[in-house]
């Protein structure tokens, strides 16, 4: 398995801090405005954005995650078992402004999975999607993020993973592997 590094420290930061000035561009003080990481690895990113924007605009965001496990259109088609994840959701998103955080897309479907499971928790005003990396040309489901970090050309056999030392790694790295 060969790996190419596409994003590291610095870098990485900057990026992140790229993606929250256009968030504070478009959204100012967050009024009205949420941030769910989608599990299980966009977490991470989200939490990161979180910090950053409440630190740069001393507003108190709500945020939380969500779990689209059992709303893929591939859940029962699997070999093997999918374990869910937590979702935590403490506060209503009925009118609010969603901004949904993950770290990678691809396909869409995943995206997809989680706008169907928003809805149980009410009917957003709006919701915008915030992804580190863009797997062009791997769409199967018309979507686009509203806030890109990076576009990659991939190809299907290539598979982008992202590091992050919260889940145990040494530093946090970006790496696409053939």
């Amino acid at each position: 398995m060969q790996r190419r590094l596409l994003l590291a420290s610095p870098l990485l930061e900057i990026t992140i801090s790229r993606l929250c000035q256009q968030l504070i561009e478009n959204h100012q003080l967050f009024a009205d405005t949420v941030i769910l990481g989608l599990q299980p690895r966009g977490i991470h990113l989200a939490q990161r954005i979180h910090q950053e924007l409440q630190q740069t605009t001393e507003t108190t965001i709500p945020f939380g995650w969500l779990d689209a496990t059992f709303h893929r259109d591939d859940f029962r088609r699997r070999e093997s078992i999918v374990r869910p994840n937590q979702t935590k959701i403490p506060f209503t998103i009925e009118g609010k402004k969603v901004i949904l955080v993950d770290d990678v897309i691809a396909t869409g479907r995943m995206v997809r999975a989680a706008l169907d499971a928003m809805t149980f928790f009410g009917r957003p005003e709006r919701i915008e999607l915030a992804v580190l990396i863009d797997r062009r040309y791997n769409r199967d489901i018309p979507l686009a993020p509203d806030y890109v970090g990076m576009k990659v050309n991939t190809l299907d056999t290539q598979r982008v993973i992202v590091e992050w030392k919260e889940q145990g790694h040494e530093k946090d790295g970006i790496w696409l592997s053939d």
